[in-house]
């Protein structure tokens, strides 16, 4: 006997009322349906449809009001980054957030300021560190091994950005592998000029922030489209 993958009804509940919140079906302001009447149009009890509104309230895109209406927020200023990974999860997602641009761009700008503090803050055994990678990485012919090197290496530059909020930033899109997988095809220009990975190396192992900042935005927008 087979296992079912379909998700469960709350789940499939949630997903709906996302999508058309996200697609503006919902305005910000707008009310949902009560749990009674959400219950009747989709033939679901009414468990099913309070755990739904709990996520959705969790998200940041609904406000629910005991003994009221529940209201639809304005998400872009409500919702975090754990919604880019659960959106991310879904074959239905509006093309017009275009979550692949979106976040190579988050990319691009958090390495690029992760260089330039890395620049000011790493220690000396770090600067040797980022210097030995990108060496390494220049001596490498295979390109799956030249992206393991490549992904140490910007590690190392948000360790020694001693940022805590990019070190999560990272983890987040690292997390998000459904919605990008950061493989070597993805990012094969940047693989391909160790000579401009070596220079923003070179520039924050010798404190030159400014210029770090500047070679990093150069190089990790490559991958960016249109970038």
């Amino acid at each position: 006997m087979g296992v079912s993958l379909r998700p469960p009804l709350s789940a499939r509940i949630h997903a709906e009322l996302r999508g058309a919140i996200l697609s503006g079906r919902y305005a910000p302001g707008d009310a949902l349906a009560s749990e009674r009447q959400l219950s009747e149009r989709l033939g679901a009890g009414r468990h099913a449809v309070r755990e739904a509104l709990k996520r959705l309230e969790e998200a940041g895109l609904v406000r629910i009001s005991h003994g009221g209406a529940t209201r639809v927020r304005d998400w872009r200023h409500s919702a975090g980054l754990d919604l880019l990974l659960a959106l991310g999860a879904d074959d239905d997602v509006p093309p017009e957030l275009e979550l692949a641009r979106a976040t190579l761009e988050m990319r691009a700008c958090v390495g690029a300021d992760a260089a330039r503090l890395c620049a000011q803050r790493a220690g000396a055994v770090q600067r040797a560190q980022l210097r030995a990678a990108a060496e390494a990485l220049a001596a490498e012919r295979e390109l799956l091994a030249r992206n393991a090197i490549y992904e140490r290496l910007w590690d190392l530059v948000i360790e020694g950005a001693a940022n805590i909020a990019y070190r999560l930033a990272l983890n987040t899109l690292l997390a998000g592998q459904h919605i990008l997988v950061f493989d070597a095809e993805l990012v094969a220009d940047e693989l391909g000029d160790p000579q401009a990975i070596r220079a923003m190396t070179t520039a924050i192992a010798a404190g030159d922030a400014e210029r770090a900042g500047v070679l990093a935005r150069a190089l990790l927008q490559r991958s960016v489209p249109g970038g």
